[in-house]
């Protein structure tokens, strides 16, 4: 897949579980479980020791069909240049990196940067960014986002922090491309309880389809 083939398929597929954990182990059976659970889009962040491993690990296991694999908090050029060289498929980053950005372009490979003001988002729009991520979520809330779209209705927002099954229904009439879940989902990897992120995984992805399906 391209650039624009990955984010139509994390679009289409409407949630991206965050994997963090304390060791390579834990961040591929947390992500195994996730997808177990319905969720195709994986972004392993780089607050994983060794995040570039699990990124590897799971792309050699998984085709792009099966499993979109990507890399999270990337706060600079050089940690995006070292997920790419591990098979990484798209970028998201917390902050807003022109630098980052610009690799990701001469790559070919998909940027989600991370904007919290109007001056962050033209920025990123300028440089061709095909979504943005809003983050904090929780400090924005969906209100925030609608309030976002509304000058800038060709942006496509993902939110996350903050961000669950509970609440996803608000996000996606609120605007959102696609939702990026975290805790909400992968809380019980922490105690090594894989089923239950399935489970969480499941109730997220079900709340989306939920949705969808109402409009």
């Amino acid at each position: 897949m391209n650039r624009r083939d990955i984010i139509e398929a994390i679009g289409t597929a409407g949630a991206v579980a965050v994997v963090r954990g304390t060791d390579v182990k834990q961040g591929v059976n947390t992500a195994e479980a996730c997808l177990r659970g319905g969720i195709k889009a994986i972004e392993v962040t780089f607050t994983l020791p060794r995040a570039d491993e699990a990124i590897k690990i799971l792309t050699d296991r998984y085709s792009e069909d099966e499993m979109i694999v990507g890399a999270g908090s990337v706060l600079d050029a050089e940690t995006a240049r070292i997920a790419i060289l591990a098979g990484a498929r798209f970028i998201v980053s917390p902050s807003f990196s022109e630098a980052t950005v610009r690799l990701c372009n001469r790559y070919g490979v998909a940027v989600i940067p991370g904007v919290s003001t109007p001056t962050e988002a033209v920025a990123a729009m300028e440089l061709g960014v095909d979504v943005v991520k809003l983050f904090p979520g929780e400090i924005h809330g969906p209100k925030g986002l609608k309030a976002v779209k509304a000058p800038f209705p060709n942006l496509s927002v993902m939110p996350t922090g903050g961000v669950s099954a509970d609440n996803a229904a608000d996000w996606l009439a609120a605007g959102a491309f696609a939702l990026g879940a975290g805790s909400s989902v992968t809380k019980g990897a922490a105690s090594g309880d894989y089923a239950a992120v399935e489970r969480d995984a499941k109730a997220f992805c079900d709340a989306i389809k939920r949705y969808r399906e109402s409009k």
